[in-house]
């Protein structure tokens, strides 16, 4: 039997528990990048002090890769993705961009939305590229030294 690559790993988001927060707050970026995302400690931190905050682990088959936020307000309709990151070592596989896929039918199924905004730290290893090529668009807002990018949701 031919063993499987990494790449064929079914990507799932799933909540993050006392058993695997040591795990999960392990991972983390590029030392180039590591200036455009927090720390994974820190988001679960600020995550478990705003109501609003949805986040999940991501897995690829049964192993720790990534970690999401999303803000989101149901009673305004926004959404906005707070954080996105995966784990150095399992970059350029496509985890990045299935999370996205599944945070993006996450929204959908969500109260009003019809975009999904984020936002970036300009830079040359930033995360700004990933973004437009996804299908988000500059906006021309800016959140202190951050640019906003929206991603039309669409029926």
């Amino acid at each position: 039997m031919a063993a499987r690559t990494v790449w064929n790993a079914e990507v799932t988001l799933r909540e993050i528990t006392g058993e695997t927060v040591r795990a999960i707050c392990a991972l983390e970026v590029a030392p180039e990048q590591s200036g455009f995302v927090a720390p994974n400690a820190i988001s679960i931190a600020q995550a478990h002090f705003e109501p609003k905050a949805w986040f999940r682990a991501v897995y690829a088959d049964d192993e720790p890769v990534g970690f999401v936020m999303l803000f989101e307000d149901a009673e305004k309709a926004e959404y906005f993705l707070w954080r996105l990151m995966v784990d150095a070592g399992h970059q350029g596989k496509g985890y990045g961009r299935r999370t996205l896929d599944l945070v993006v039918e996450r929204v959908r199924g969500l109260p009003g939305a019809t975009e999904l905004l984020t936002s970036y730290v300009p830079g040359d290893a930033g995360p700004r590229d990933f973004y437009l090529r996804y299908g988000f668009v500059e906006t021309g807002e800016t959140e202190g030294v951050e640019r906003v990018i929206r991603l039309e949701l669409g029926p």
